[in-house]
């Protein structure tokens, strides 16, 4: 069980299982009818397996590799009992984060070649894009590190305001302007002030429409271009962020997003009050992004470093 040890404070262990409370009940709930009056893993049970696992939100195609994964196990060990059935989940799961999470962070922290290290967040409206760049703000605050924010999302008002709130809340810098300003103009002068001022992270807010996703893959390859005029290697990391309590229409927008922009790693928010967790190991396999962060309540130390061994500890304990 070494695999499956803490590395998160008791705390932060305790909300993560409480998070993913639903998804758990609700796995093991469907699980346990599948694999009722059966003593050992069949085809029967495999296929019934099939069927949790996709109606878990985990997707076909990963379904798929971890049915294969399991029959592979059955095949060679000949025989393998129920009672085995859910350390073999843990251990194949864990198995295919580790294939995208590679190297993953324990802590909120940043590369040290890197400063200001710049940030560039994606994502629709009401995924909790913003809630997410003010927790990472209070996080990356609290390691010491010194904070700006851009408001580039310049297509709404109320984008503007909820990000001031998050910043006065956090009491880092922000940069902004008025409502239908250049988003690209925004973050120009945001990488500016940053440098200017000694700044460690940057993080940048971007718009959230996809109702044209040319339009979309226009306005941030421009927001950018532009950033790298200050900074030649910005942004650092895209970071596109996934309302977990959508299940299938977050994959849906995870596909609309890498196909309009380099996305570099996910966040996948709201689990606590959804049954949908299977979302999380779904996308981190099919697109081949790592998960960076989840949020697994509303309080504003309820985002978390994703870990793949303390997730799956949390989902199958």
């Amino acid at each position: 069980m070494g695999l499956f040890k803490n590395i998160f404070s008791s705390e932060k262990k305790e909300t993560l299982d409480k998070g993913l409370e639903k998804s758990k009940t609700t796995f093991f709930s469907k699980l346990g009818k599948a694999v009722a009056g059966k003593s050992t893993v069949d085809d029967d049970v495999l296929d019934n397996l099939e069927e949790v696992l996709v109606t878990s939100d985990v997707g076909v195609k990963t379904t798929i590799k971890i049915i294969e994964r399991i029959e592979n196990r059955v095949a060679k060990d000949k025989y393998l009992g129920i009672e085995e059935l859910n350390q073999i989940l843990r251990e194949e799961i864990a198995g295919l984060l580790s294939e995208t999470n590679i190297g993953e962070a324990t802590d909120f922290e940043i590369p040290k070649d890197k400063k200001p290290y710049v940030l560039m967040v994606v994502g629709v409206n009401g995924v909790g894009k913003t809630t997410t760049i003010g927790k990472l703000a209070y996080q990356f605050k609290n390691k010491g590190l010194k904070v700006v924010l851009g408001a580039a999302d310049t297509f709404r008002a109320a984008a503007i305001d909820q990000l001031q709130v998050w910043a006065d809340r956090v009491d880092v810098p922000i940069i902004k302007q008025s409502m239908g300003s250049d988003p690209a103009s925004v973050a120009f002068d945001t990488l500016e002030s940053g440098v200017k001022h000694d700044a460690d992270v940057i993080i940048i807010d971007t718009a959230g429409r996809l109702h044209n996703k040319v339009n979309l893959m226009n306005e941030l390859t421009k927001v950018k271009r532009v950033m790298q005029k200050v900074i030649g290697d910005a942004p650092h990391d895209v970071l596109l962020v996934l309302d977990g309590s959508t299940g299938q229409n977050a994959f849906e927008q995870a596909k609309q997003f890498t196909a309009a922009t380099e996305v570099t790693s996910l966040a996948v928010t709201k689990l606590d009050g959804t049954a949908k967790g299977g979302v999380v190991i779904g996308i981190s396999d099919q697109f081949q992004i790592p998960v960076k962060y989840i949020g697994v309540g509303e309080g504003i130390e309820d985002l978390q470093v994703f870990n793949k061994y303390e997730f799956v500890d949390s989902f199958f304990k």
